[in-house]
């Protein structure tokens, strides 16, 4: 038994080498992204360990001096620990809530609208806003909530009502950020749930159909079940990256009197390592490592728990 069991395999080694030499122009081609990977992803890696030594750029990496865990432990004593670890949290977990739906319920909408004409201008409309940069965004943001002359003031005196300081004011900065992303990346995360949905069988829908189903019962028991791995895999990327908000929009967005709930772990970082008087740069490193391993272990429990829950959609 063992014997057959060596020569299957070697059978299948010989096989695999068969098909690699007959296939070798798309072996050359997966060469490129190779070595891209190799020397801009996982060469750089071997700069993290500034995050544990006192990092001098006239030393270099390897010539400083190595002071193990002390700057991760400075960051935990830090009195900005917490608060950017909750604006952080917030920020992300309040967009995810708002967010994370309506890309679901805009693209099983599209797919039950009956003239393809007007779902394709919609999904247009609603796709072109990620197109936009996050610096023309903003910029737009704060035309439209000019106290002088942007259109929603204008809204807010219409009704007889002062508006409010919407760039200034730490209580709309969380609004601005959440509803901005909104609207600008909803429409495309929705072509991700199109493509799912493009993908169950029409004949189910025909038979509910015929067994008289409404189109919530369609969509809550052929759509949504159809579209669940898409959607675990999406909030699995998400929960993935629950300390990382980025740090360009919020940047933009932020003043000096809405610090208290804008400053996140991104922004703490590039102010730290880069902006400050004295550039930190190991202290921003071993900040950016712990974001890094956080995210790494919340990416295996979360996908630890898909596949405990849904069977079969194992993603490693």
């Amino acid at each position: 038994m063992s014997t057959q069991l060596l020569s299957d395999k070697a059978r299948a080694r010989k096989n695999t080498w068969r098909r690699a030499r007959q296939s070798w122009q798309l072996y050359l081609m997966l060469l490129v992204p190779i070595i891209f990977l190799a020397i801009f992803v996982y060469m750089p890696m071997a700069g993290v360990q500034i995050a544990f030594r006192q990092f001098n750029p006239v030393d270099g990496i390897w010539g400083s001096p190595w002071v193990g865990f002390q700057h991760f432990i400075a960051f935990f004593q830090s009195y900005q620990f917490w608060n950017v670890i909750s604006n952080t949290l917030i920020l992300h977990i309040a967009g995810l809530i708002v967010g994370f739906p309506l890309p679901i319920i805009l693209a099983v909408m599209l797919s039950h609208i009956a003239r393809r004409w007007f779902a394709n201008g919609v999904q247009m409309i609603t796709y072109a806003p990620y197109f936009i940069s996050v610096v023309a965004l903003v910029g737009i943001i704060f035309l439209a909530v000019d106290p002088s002359f942007g259109y929603v003031s204008k809204i807010w005196e219409f009704f007889g009502q002062q508006p409010p300081d919407f760039i200034s004011d730490p209580a709309w900065f969380r609004p601005m950020y959440i509803l901005s992303g909104v609207w600008q990346s909803t429409g495309f995360a929705a072509v991700i749930y199109l493509a799912a949905l493009s993908g169950i069988d029409p004949n189910l829908h025909e038979a509910a159909r015929v067994d008289g189903a409404s189109m919530l019962r369609r969509i809550w028991h052929i759509d949504i079940p159809g579209i669940m791995p898409v959607i675990s895999i999406t909030l699995l990327l998400n929960l993935a990256s629950i300390l990382s908000v980025g740090y360009e929009k919020v940047l933009l967005f932020q003043r000096p009197s809405n610090y208290s709930v804008s400053e996140v772990i991104d922004t703490y970082v590039y102010k730290i390592g880069f902006t400050s008087q004295v550039p930190q740069y190991s202290y921003a490193a071993a900040v950016g490592v712990f974001q890094s391993v956080v995210g790494l272990i919340l990416l295996i429990t979360a996908n630890w728990i898909v596949r405990r829950t849904s069977k079969g959609n194992e993603f490693f």
